[in-house]
C-alpha cells in the first residue's frame, strides 16, 4: 500500500507508516488538512517503508511500533541507516516507557499515544521537523518518574553539579540538534560544545541518547527554543 502525492517544496513532506488501513486513511486527512503538510507516501509494514522512504525521502516518517513482517523499532533503524536527514515519530498505543526508550535508543525524534488528541500529533510533527524531540505529555511524568533514583541523579546530589555552559550544551542535545547547530546557537567551536557535551555526560552518569532524553525530560527541558 503506498501513494505518491504532489508536494509544494514550502510543506512538511509526510510518510505514513501503520497495518491498519483506517489508521491509515485517517492520518492522511489529518495531515492533509494541515496548510503546512502533505502526506507523500503510505507503507503498511516496515519492510514497505524502508523501501519507499528512500525513495520519496520525506522530511518526517510516522511510524507505527507494532507491526507484523518488520516492526517498528527494527525499521526506523534502518531508515535512519539509509536515510539520515529524515525524522522519525514514532506513534503507539503502549504507555510503557520501555518502549519509548527502545525507540529513542533506535534514532527515533519523537513518540505520541495514539489514544492523544489529533493536535497533539500535528504539534509533535512540527516540533520534530524542526530537529526538537517531542514526548507526549500523557507519558512524560511516567518518564520523569522512571528515572528518580538513578545514578545520575544520585551523583547530581552528591555534589557533581553542572556548570553554565555545560548545562546549556546538555539542554540543547536532548532537543535533538547536532553539535554543529549547538556551536552556531553558542556561538562555540565545534570542539568545545563536544568537549562540554562529553563532560556533562561523564558529570551524569548518561551513556545514551535515550538517558538524555529522560534526564531532560524529568527537568522540563524539551519544550525549551
Amino acid at each position: 500500500m503506498n501513494s505518491a502525492l504532489y508536494v509544494s517544496d514550502t510543506k512538511l513532506k509526510i510518510f505514513l507508516v501503520d497495518d491498519h488501513s483506517f489508521i491509515l486513511e485517517g492520518l492522511k486527512a489529518l495531515i492533509g488538512a494541515q496548510p503546512d503538510m502533505d502526506v507523500v507516501g503510505e507503507a503498511e509494514n516496515g519492510e514497505m517503508a524502508v523501501r519507499e522512504v528512500a525513495d520519496c525521502l520525506p522530511d518526517v516518517v510516522v511510524m507505527d511500533v507494532s507491526m507484523p513482517r518488520m516492526g517498528g523499532m527494527l525499521a526506523t533503524t534502518q531508515i535512519l541507516k539509509s536515510c539520515p536527514n529524515v525524522k522519525v515519530l514514532a506513534l503507539s498505543m503502549h504507555e510503557d516507557t520501555t518502549y519509548l526508550r527502545a525507540l529513542l535508543e533506535a534514532g527515533a525524534s519523537g513518540y505520541v499515544l495514539k489514544r492523544s488528541a489529533s493536535q497533539e500529533l500535528i504539534q509533535a510533527l512540527r516540533h520534530v521537523a524542526a530537529g526538537a524531540i517531542y514526548v507526549d505529555p500523557a507519558i512524560a511524568s511516567k518518564v520523569t518518574a522512571a528515572f528518580v533514583g538513578t545514578p545520575s541523579l544520585r551523583g547530581e546530589a552528591a555534589g557533581m553539579s553542572l556548570s553554565e555552559r555545560e548545562e546549556a550544551v546538555i539542554r540543547i542535545v536532548a532537543q535533538g540538534y547536532t553539535n554543529r547547530e549547538i556551536a552556531e546557537r553558542l556561538d562555540l567551536s565545534v570542539k568545545t560544545v563536544e568537549t562540554y557535551r562529553a563532560r556533562a555526560m561523564e558529570k551524569l552518569s548518561l551513556t545514551s541518547r535515550a538517558d538524555l532524553v529522560r534526564y531532560a525530560a524529568a527537568r522540563d527541558w524539551l519544550g525549551d527554543n
